[in-house]
């Protein structure tokens, strides 16, 4: 995650909430060194609500929760049917927008455009034309903030900023929403879901930002341990050699049998739960 952050990062979008998060992550070392110190010396355990008042209670309750209390994104989805979903960011570039979109007309395929707002300000045409070919939009925040680092008001002004700018363009209601740098926090994902959005992540990185080559991202993809039926594939309208790489990656992923779809045609939208993995799981 560290990699893919400092690419974004490369790209110029910013994030105004680096000192805080830093600053956060100082204190969180230093309490959870304490934490561990008292633990072991006094062998008992710490109520973390005892901390609410203390300015990292977010970050040290985040860490902790992974036992059990932390709310998770949609990575996948349990099915018995062999689909995956295919989804791309877009938050700069559009240089091979009609490349991608000829490789997926080619395939007959749907697939969702997670979308910033300053992508759409730069790329309306594009927006307009994602719309006319079927595709699903999908909401990438308004300025490719950090979501775990900002406030529960700013992240829901992040979200129906785009929101409202999609619907103004195109009249089209986004209902998925992908964080940028995959970064969340129990506060974003209860945001997600009052701005009526199912909160997405992936289970199956192409790593087509880290440039490696057309070849790299086939192999990723194609051969990846997580790849199943209910992954969700993560793309970059704007990487480098993604365009190039599509249409094998596409042959090989429908030559094992598997209908690729949008979000919406994968996730469940009523009687499931999430296990621990972040994969949607039916009542």
């Amino acid at each position: 995650m560290s990699d893919y952050r400092s690419y974004m990062e490369s790209t110029q979008l910013h994030n105004k909430a680096k000192r805080k998060r830093r600053r956060h992550r100082f204190l969180f070392g230093i309490l959870m060194s304490a934490i561990l110190i008292i633990g072991i010396t006094a062998r008992e355990q710490i109520d973390i609500s005892q901390l609410k008042n203390m300015d990292v209670v977010e970050t040290i309750s985040s860490a902790v929760s992974q036992f059990g209390d932390r709310k998770l994104p949609i990575y996948s989805v349990e099915t018995s049917e062999k689909k995956v979903a295919l989804s791309f960011d877009a938050a700069w570039g559009a240089e091979d927008f009609n490349n991608i979109m000829d490789v997926l007309e080619k395939h007959d395929v749907k697939v969702t455009f997670f979308m910033t707002g300053g992508w759409v300000n730069d790329n309306p045409d594009c927006v307009k034309a994602l719309v006319e070919k079927g595709h699903e939009l999908g909401n990438h925040s308004e300025h490719h903030y950090d979501m775990a680092t900002i406030s529960a008001s700013e992240q829901k002004d992040e979200i129906m900023k785009v929101h409202d700018k999609v619907k103004e363009l195109t009249g089209y209601e986004m209902k998925v929403f992908r964080p940028p740098y995959g970064s969340y926090n129990n506060e974003l994902i209860d945001t997600v879901y009052s701005c009526d959005y199912y909160p997405i992540e992936w289970n199956v990185d192409s790593l087509d930002w880290k440039d490696y080559g057309v070849q790299s991202i086939i192999d990723t993809v194609c051969n990846h341990k997580d790849l199943g039926c209910g992954s969700i594939i993560l793309c970059h309208n704007g990487a480098k050699y993604t365009a190039q790489a599509l249409d094998e990656m596409l042959t090989k992923i429908e030559a094992m049998g598997y209908e690729i779809v949008p979000i919406s045609g994968l996730i469940m939208t009523e009687n499931y739960h999430m296990d621990v993995n972040g994969r949607q799981i039916k009542d």
